[in-house]
């Protein structure tokens, strides 16, 4: 049996922490950016952990690595 490949656009997406997490960008970054506040903006830079639900995909998809 081959080995499983890494789905690349998954790999470029999310980063695994060294405890195992699964991390990800914010959305609604990248424009129309005058009407959000600073506070907002400030907020989207920052990673966040994906939903339990997204989990078990994103997994399947990295497994190469």
């Amino acid at each position: 049996m081959p080995k499983m490949k890494t789905h690349k656009g998954t790999a470029k997406r999310f980063r695994r922490t060294g405890t195992g997490k699964l991390m990800r960008a914010k959305a609604y970054k990248s424009h129309i950016l005058t009407k959000k506040t600073a506070k907002r903006k400030r907020g989207f830079r920052q990673e966040t952990e994906i939903s339990s639900a997204d989990s078990k995909v994103v997994n399947a998809r990295l497994a190469g690595n």
